[in-house]
């Protein structure tokens, strides 16, 4: 067998190592170090199958070649041993009103969402975040006055919420998402372009992150571990087809990412490491809802793209996902205030929502919606 022996290897161009043809195995006792760079160095023209460490994201990524482009590594939790959990926090049930219901699922697992804990009061259109143990529950409406109530349940148990914290500001209609160590909330009512962030594993008061490019309420926001987009709301007079973006561990105002099919607001939103998934949500333009599903790979910019239909069009529903899945649960449509309806679909393909199950509770404006296994982790 030949061996070679180098320390460096670099070719034409240092701009990658060389092609080193009819070599099968590398074999050593302690490491190998594949290149390394930030998202903006990654090769020109990269060839299926690569492979590099980004330092932006601090995982490893291959390029697959196709659409989605370069894909993170996913790593599998020791916190997702019971399966990738949604967690939805609130909402509104006719005739009633509003709740303070925690439910959850098992992304992976079709069926019937489950009693969690309860919030420490009815809520409607709060916002929500998390990690890979924590999730948070950013504002809302308690009757009679919007909140700036942060509460926190710990995902693999179940029980009910604890008080984390206060927002900036009081309001609702939020778009939230994170990574695994932060959660930004944006927008919102009254209509802002805030945007305010909190630290995941502590407690404590949200700070001022920036400002989203346009002011508007209801929002739908979705992440990578690296990067966070705003999609839709309502602007003044009228709702928008804003698509925004901002870094995640830096601070600042959102960048213009590009535009959506349609301008609606109380749409869910949810994303792996490379999609972000944007669906259902309302328009007076419209019929008046609408069932479509559409898609941005989160690393880039650009126009959204049709992904294809929910089972039912609706407004006000919520949403969660894990790396392979998203699944859209709850609204609202002309002919029921409240709906049941969880619908799925595979988040690497395109293609219809397909049926679930069924909320144990229905619900509608848009309760918060997040999971331990969605992109930005």
């Amino acid at each position: 067998m030949s061996q070679i022996n180098v320390r460096n290897l670099s070719n034409e161009n240092d701009d990658g190592a060389p092609d080193i043809v009819g070599v099968s195995t590398f074999s050593a006792t302690s490491y190998f170090v594949p290149p390394k760079g930030t998202t903006s160095q990654r090769p020109h023209n990269p060839q299926s199958g690569e492979l590099r460490f980004n330092t932006d994201s601090a995982s490893l990524e291959y390029f697959r070649g196709d659409t989605i482009n370069w894909t993170q590594i996913e790593m599998t939790s020791p916190d997702l041993d019971g399966g990738a959990r949604g967690i939805f926090f609130g909402g509104y049930q006719a005739p009633a009103g509003r709740m303070n219901v925690i439910q959850y699922l098992t992304i992976s697992t079709l069926g019937n969402s489950l009693d969690f804990g309860d919030l420490n009061d009815n809520t409607g259109r709060p916002s929500a975040a998390a990690s890979r143990t924590r999730a948070v529950c950013l504002g809302g409406f308690q009757s009679p006055t919007l909140v700036n109530i942060i509460q926190y349940v710990t995902i693999p148990s179940t029980g009910n919420a604890t008080d984390f914290g206060d927002l900036t500001v009081a309001r609702n209609q939020a778009g939230a998402a994170s990574s695994q160590i932060r959660a930004i909330g944006g927008g919102g009512n009254p209509s802002t372009n805030a945007m305010d962030y909190i630290t995941i594993a502590s407690t404590g008061n949200a700070v001022d992150y920036g400002d989203l490019t346009v002011a508007r309420q209801s929002p739908s926001a979705a992440a990578s571990s690296t990067r966070m987009v705003w999609m839709g709301g309502e602007g003044s007079p009228a709702n928008v087809n804003t698509i925004d973006y901002v870094t995640i561990l830096t601070t600042g105002n959102a960048t213009d990412f590009g535009d959506l099919t349609q301008k609606t607001r109380l749409a869910a939103a949810c994303s792996n490491s490379t999609r972000a998934l944007y669906a259902g949500g309302d328009d007076p333009s419209l019929s008046p809802y609408t069932n479509i599903i559409q898609y941005v790979t989160i690393a880039s910019t650009g126009n959204a793209t049709d992904f294809g239909d929910l089972t039912v069009a609706r407004t006000e529903l919520t949403s969660c996902s894990a790396p392979t899945r998203g699944v859209f649960a709850g609204g609202s449509t002309p002919a029921s205030a409240t709906l049941n309806t969880i619908d799925y679909v595979e988040i690497l393909t395109t293609g219809n929502a397909v049926d679930f199950g069924d909320m144990a509770t229905a619900t509608s404006f848009r309760p918060g919606g997040t999971s331990n296994a969605h992109g930005g982790l």
